[in-house]
């Protein structure tokens, strides 16, 4: 409940959920290779009603309940990271978009313990993704801190490209993944398997050109180029269980709003895939 500026941090969104531990065992390994607070935030104002005078002493106890189970399975991690507790009046949406102006990270898990669909992204999450002021993570599934499978990354023209590259080389690094970037193609593909066609060639070209800097930055990375025909929610349709972290660009909120809508869910809702959602506004 502290207004004062608060140090950067990896903040982290609990409510007492599996789904919200997950985040925060996810988020471990962020904070400590920035070398920054893992804070812990819980919103007092979980959408319950208030039934009787004890209702703020009983809420007090949620929080302190909620807030230790998921100190206790970070810190059984063994990882050297400073763990830091916020309790915020409000609503979980506003809490967590407020602390985003002075957080390095928000890490939220896709459905809270109020959530009746666990597979699906609930609202808080959703409206994080969207309106946040920094780089936002959403965890679903059984995400642990790392898993096997390709770091995937859009790309496009947009002056935002470098930011969301850039994060997704992070990324790469940081959990020993390779990764595979994507670019997109309205030409028709070719109709056997195996098959590349001059225009899917020409396309490969260009991106494997604009990514020669990353691959000089960085030799140890496998960074693959890859054309897709159709859009992202048809390349997962496909992939999603060789993904083990999406990176998108937030510049569209109604693409960003579609990953995590009934589209994404389609796709993704059998998945452990983790969704990053980063450009340059919100660094």
């Amino acid at each position: 409940m502290n207004d004062s500026p608060m140090q950067p941090a990896i903040v982290v969104g609990v409510d007492g959920s599996k789904a919200a531990t997950r985040a925060a065992l996810w988020a471990v390994d962020e904070a400590v290779d920035r070398d920054v607070p893992l804070r812990l935030l819980y919103a007092l104002d979980q959408g319950e009603t208030t039934i009787d005078s004890g209702d703020t002493a009983r809420r007090l106890a949620n929080a302190d309940i909620a807030v230790r189970c998921t100190s206790s399975a970070v810190e059984a991690t063994n990882k050297p990271v400073k763990i830091e507790v916020e309790i915020s009046d409000g609503p979980p949406t506003s809490s967590l978009i407020r602390a985003s102006r002075s957080a390095a990270m928000v890490c939220v898990g896709a459905v809270g313990r109020n959530h009746f669909h666990p597979d699906r992204v609930g609202s808080t999450a959703a409206a994080v993704a969207v309106w946040a002021h920094c780089p936002v993570v959403v965890i679903r599934g059984g995400s642990g801190p790392s898993r096997a499978g390709w770091i995937v990354a859009e790309a496009d023209t947009s002056p935002g490209d470098g930011v969301v590259l850039g994060a997704a080389v992070r990324e790469a690094r940081l959990r020993n993944a390779p990764l595979r970037v994507i670019t997109y193609s309205q030409a028709p593909p070719a109709y056997l398997p195996g098959v590349t066609t001059e225009a899917d060639r020409r396309i490969v070209g260009r991106l494997s050109r604009r990514l020669d800097r990353w691959r000089r930055g960085y030799p140890e990375l496998l960074i693959e180029p890859t054309v897709v025909h159709g859009d992202l929610v048809d390349y997962l349709a496909k992939n999603a269980g060789d993904v083990q972290l999406l990176v998108v660009g937030g510049r569209d909120p109604h693409h960003v709003s579609e990953l995590l809508g009934p589209a994404g869910y389609a796709v993704l809702g059998g998945s452990d895939c983790v969704v990053l959602i980063v450009d340059h506004q919100r660094l």
